[in-house]
């Protein structure tokens, strides 16, 4: 990956966020975009900006201002949610349409997921010993469970 991935234009951008796939040579900005830090409130305000013809429209309903701004407060927790929902999906979808693994770990999954696999290896595969060469104590383990 280069130390500065190219940006693309507003047009290109614009059609990125509707669904559009950007040229090869937006790869690495792509992986950025989807993998890198922020990369869930970038989801997030994207999708919005989808849905931001729909909440203006909500302005020039006909009836009072409270109706108008509760039904666009509605259509922000409801875009919000299914935007939120459906995160992971669209992640690897976009990834999959720009050529790129749909497997690929945010930052923050990356770090988990490495947590995770050190717990398990210290658990499970270091025999009782820690990494200094000193025997562990035994891990507590709950009692079997008993049936009537």
């Amino acid at each position: 990956m280069s130390a500065q991935p190219v940006r693309p234009s507003l047009v290109k951008w614009l059609g990125y966020v509707v669904g559009r796939t950007l040229p090869v040579e937006y790869n690495d900005w792509v992986r950025n975009d989807l993998t890198g830090r922020h990369a869930a409130a970038r989801h997030i305000l994207r999708n919005e900006l989808v849905f931001s013809p729909f909440f203006i429209a909500a302005l020039f309903l006909p009836g009072p201002w409270i109706l108008r701004l509760s039904t666009l407060a509605l259509g922000l927790i409801l875009g919000t949610f299914y935007t939120v929902a459906y995160m992971k999906p669209q992640r690897e979808g976009r990834l999959l349409a720009h050529g790129l693994p749909a497997d690929l770990l945010t930052a923050h999954e990356a770090i988990r997921h490495d947590q995770e696999r050190l717990s398990f290896e210290h658990e499970y595969r270091s025999g009782g010993v820690d990494l200094s060469g000193s025997r562990l104590p035994p891990t507590p383990r709950s009692p079997e469970p008993r049936y009537l």
